[in-house]
């Protein structure tokens, strides 16, 4: 079940990042890896857009966690960007499980905390970038078999 999804330019992220908010649910994890570069954030703004905030999207690189509740999206929603972990450890310290309750995960660099593959609710994606463009290599968890194909 694993798809390639050409990303040419900023409306085919967009278009990948709508079709992910119009199936995310609570206690989902969207895993994004990749090189530097590659895409991750741009697509984790792109889906938080796409699930109806209409402000800034900042980087959690510093804060390592961004949460984003309803109104301002359509269900809660966590953006986190594992990159300066320097142990999966450090989760408990931060209150990983107590933003997690409820709510939908984006996380950047997931195996700085661990990974998340083993959930049944992560779709994971690997953002790949070179001379040919970007793209999008999605494995969905067994969750997200049953909302549709990702070719």
């Amino acid at each position: 079940m694993i798809a390639t999804i050409d990303l040419p330019d900023l409306d085919a992220t967009t278009a990948l990042a709508a079709r992910i908010a119009s199936r995310l649910r609570a206690g989902d994890v969207v895993a994004l890896t990749g090189t530097l570069g590659a895409g991750k954030t741009t697509l984790a703004r792109a889906v938080i857009r796409a699930l109806g905030h209409e402000g800034e999207v900042p980087s959690p690189s510093f804060a390592i966690i961004e949460p984003y509740d309803p109104p301002q999206v359509r269900l809660p929603v966590i953006h986190a960007d594992f990159y300066r972990l320097k142990d999966p450890a450090e989760l408990a310290e931060i209150g990983l499980d107590d933003y997690r309750e409820g709510a939908a995960l984006i996380a950047e660099w997931p195996d700085h905390a661990g990974g998340f593959a083993h959930e049944a609710g992560c779709l994971s994606i690997r953002m790949e970038s070179d001379e040919n463009g970007r793209r999008a290599i999605v494995e969905p968890g067994q969750d997200w078999l049953e909302r549709g194909s990702w070719n």
